[in-house]
């Protein structure tokens, strides 16, 4: 939103919320019936073209925002350093308000103006018609409404909400008020309604023309150079008929600067063009592959966290993971990807970055499912995609790579020992972050406690717990008698007698769970009882009466929190899981030596450190 909000700055559908596409569905069924009702001759392909038009341009802008945001991830030829913030994300959510705009104009324009009926598929002449009128009046007078929308009056009422987004992503190009882009698109209307006047146009001429904006408003915002200057070598005079992203982000970090639209010719004409402009250019396009300090390594879980990824839709991505009516209707769009993902790219990826202090964080996705996990004959596979990221990692000098979700586990890789037996001269340091984890859950328990029970699968996590509760006093109920021996094992003697067996759920009102915790026991647990869960996924909520923590996890510290944009999996907004923060904690620290396999760090310890970094507990209870 603008500082000073003017008239006609909210989209007349504001109100309407994600139900906004409504507004088309009359003129695009009307276009169907009318395509399929009239005979051949009558026939109208172009209006029955409009709505696939405007879903194709949907597509392109969400390849744009995909190939962008990995691109500034991996940070090769990367313009400007900054993170994006949730703020961000949440501003730019309407981008595709002025896709819905076009098409309800379209529609209209096509009922109004007979002329517009039957557009022939090309048409020359209406082609450089189009071109020339963009060149000339279009360019000249966006200028200039560019720079009067700098000024204090207008700036403050309509443009600041454009410019609030300094670090710049493609769809930021479209982000306006609405009385600001009608005078956009009224511009842009200039070459299309000239060939329908003058009888030149054409399906071509329509499609090319709004796609060509749409292009260069996506390169524009893109926030990496991509290009190449021998095309500035071979013909120089270019560089006054075509912008580069370096060259519009500067507008947006010096404000005063850059004002053209697409061609820098006006800025060298009237003096406003940034003197920096071809200095940031060529940094960029020399800028190396980021090589991290850190890597979180993560995978897919559901077919449809694809689109939950950073990569994928970005208001998905900005909120916990949950599912979404919408999303079951794609899936053979969703299988298809789910193919193309964990069939052929057959290696880990960069998939976020952020920095912290002086580190710099990545995040690297397996593209394999939870299902692939849980399979036998895939762990040999999955194993050897993780070993690949680790050797990666090592060539690229990471100091410490955390595994996430399943890339950790004792049936799978015995929690990560496998790869530092099969390569004992590792520099790289392994992090399974069990000892964060054990950390988050025992101080996540209330004070005064005498009494728990736990259930789930002995990992190494549920024995430290168990170890440390006993050590601490705290009775542990335990209900099957097999779990109950294998436990009083690895206990000290004088901390066995807190071991108990329990036969019902009567006595505890603090139940700590985890992997193989069955839904008939969580339906007899007594009413009011607090769920803790220390695995890393959560247990599904069956219990309206009872409370459920979410998975050991802290919130971000606060200069953590300006460079974050996605949310980890189901976790809420600014929080990070214990095991991707063992991570970073063990680089902060200097701590040269693994943690996997049998190893535990010293709970009390990494406790300590994650809170002198910043870090914080997550006191609130699981996400709905």
């Amino acid at each position: 939103m603008a500082s000073k909000p003017g008239i006609l700055t909210d989209w007349p559908w504001k109100p309407l919320g994600s139900f906004k596409y409504v507004i088309l569905a009359p003129w695009a069924i009307h276009g169907t019936y009318s395509f399929i009702a009239k005979g051949e001759s009558g026939r109208d392909l172009g209006y029955f073209l409009i709505f696939p038009f405007l879903l194709a341009r949907m597509l392109h802008n969400q390849i744009w925002i995909s190939l962008s945001r990995y691109r500034t991830a991996k940070g090769n030829n990367r313009i400007v350093d900054r993170g994006i913030e949730f703020e961000q994300v949440d501003r730019e959510t309407t981008w595709d308000d002025q896709i819905l705009f076009n098409g309800a104009i379209f529609y209209i324009g096509y009922m109004a103006l007979p002329q517009t009926h039957n557009l022939p598929l090309w048409e020359s002449i209406g082609l450089i018609i189009t071109a020339l009128l963009h060149a000339g009046p279009v360019e000249f007078l966006y200028y200039w409404f560019h720079r009067a929308l700098h000024h204090h009056f207008l700036y403050s009422r309509y443009h600041s909400h454009h410019h609030s987004s300094i670090v710049t992503e493609p769809i930021t190009s479209v982000v306006h008020p609405f009385a600001e882009y009608i005078v956009y698109f009224m511009l842009f209307t200039i070459p299309l309604l000239t060939t329908v006047f003058t009888g030149t146009a054409s399906i071509a001429s329509f499609a090319g023309y709004i796609t060509f904006i749409d292009f260069m408003n996506n390169l524009g915002h893109c926030n990496f150079e991509l290009i190449p200057k021998w095309l500035f070598s071979i013909f120089p005079p270019l560089k006054y008929l075509i912008y580069t992203p370096s060259f519009h982000s500067l507008h947006h970090t010096q404000f005063r600067t850059n004002y053209s639209l697409f061609m820098p010719l006006y800025d060298y004409v009237y003096g406003t063009m940034d003197k920096s402009t071809d200095t940031l250019y060529e940094a960029s396009l020399k800028r190396p592959e980021e090589s991290p300090d850190v890597v979180h390594l993560t995978h897919l879980t559901t077919p449809e966290s694809i689109y939950h990824l950073r990569l994928g839709f970005a208001s998905l991505a900005s909120w916990p993971h949950s599912s979404k009516w919408y999303l079951r209707l794609l899936w053979p769009v969703t299988l298809f990807w789910s193919v193309i993902i964990s069939g052929i790219y057959g290696h880990a990826f960069v998939l976020e970055r952020i920095t912290f202090k002086a580190l710099k964080l990545q995040s690297w996705l397996v593209p394999r499912y939870n299902i692939q996990y849980i399979v036998q004959w895939q762990r040999e596979a999955l194993n050897t995609l993780i070993e690949e990221a680790i050797l990666d990692a090592e060539v690229k000098g990471v100091k410490v790579l955390s595994l996430g979700l399943l890339n950790q586990g004792e049936e799978m890789n015995r929690n990560g020992e496998l790869y530092i037996k099969r390569y004992p001269q590792l520099k790289i340091r392994l992090v399974d972050g069990s000892s964060l984890a054990v950390a988050v859950v025992l101080n996540r328990i209330p004070k005064g406690t005498t009494q728990v029970l736990l259930r789930a699968k002995l990992s190494k996590v549920a024995c430290a717990i168990a170890g440390a509760l006993c050590e601490s006093g705290i009775q542990v109920a335990i209900l099957y008698k097999d779990e109950y021996e294998k436990l009083r094992l690895r206990l000290t003697t004088e901390s066995k007698s807190n071991l108990v067996i329990s036969t019902s759920f009567t006595n505890q009102k603090i139940c700590l769970v985890g992997d193989r915790w069955i839904e008939e026991e969580q339906q007899k647990a007594p009413k009011g009882t607090l769920f803790i869960p220390f695995s890393q996924f959560p247990p599904k909520k069956l219990r309206k009466d009872c409370s459920y923590q979410a998975t050991p996890a802290m919130i971000a510290p606060t200069s953590l929190i300006s460079n974050m944009h996605s949310c980890e999996n189901w976790l809420p907004r600014r929080v990070m899981s214990a095991w991707r923060i063992a991570g970073i904690l063990h680089a902060l620290e200097g701590w040269n030596v693994h943690e996997c396999g049998n190893t535990m760090f010293d709970i009390d310890k990494v406790w300590q450190a994650s809170l002198q970094h910043g870090f914080r507990p997550l006191t609130t209870p699981a996400a709905a």
